[in-house]
């Protein structure tokens, strides 16, 4: 993974662009990982290529606690990304605005969220942070967007 500062005129190609109050702060490759530039930084928003942005939601904690909870308990992860409670469902409300236009029905993004459930559950875990999971997911996103 490359990680590199740009300018809010540079657009990666297959990467997330993470901006603050409308200037860009890093632009990284395939999936965010934490690094002493986006840790000191107060990240509002994850731009896609071509120009698709997504709101950077505060962590959901309470999602989180019940989710973990849920599957502590046994439930079947299969559900839960089906209801309200799921995660997924959860950032659809937050994105959806951007990603249908786009071109990215919610079939496809609740897809990518199934197919990032380990990375999801080791967010529930504590093992990664939620800025982590959820910039990971947006450049998955991103490298799923259809060509423009």
């Amino acid at each position: 993974m490359t990680a590199g500062l740009g300018s809010s005129g540079d657009a990666p190609a297959n990467g997330v662009e993470i901006a603050d109050g409308g200037e860009t702060t890093e632009t990284v490759e395939g999936a965010v990982s934490s690094s002493p530039v986006q840790d000191s930084l107060q990240q509002s928003m994850l731009e896609l290529r071509d120009g698709v942005r997504l709101d950077l939601p505060g962590e959901p904690v309470e999602l989180r606690i019940g989710l973990r909870d849920d599957l502590l308990n046994g439930g079947d992860w299969r559900e839960g990304f089906s209801d309200d409670v799921c995660i997924g469902v959860w950032l659809w409300q937050r994105w959806r605005a951007a990603l249908e236009p786009a071109g990215f029905p919610r079939e496809s993004f609740i897809d990518v969220v199934i197919g990032y459930r380990r990375e999801i559950w080791l967010w529930l875990a504590g093992e990664r942070t939620w800025e982590q999971c959820v910039s990971g997911l947006a450049g998955r996103v991103g490298r799923r967007l259809p060509v423009a």
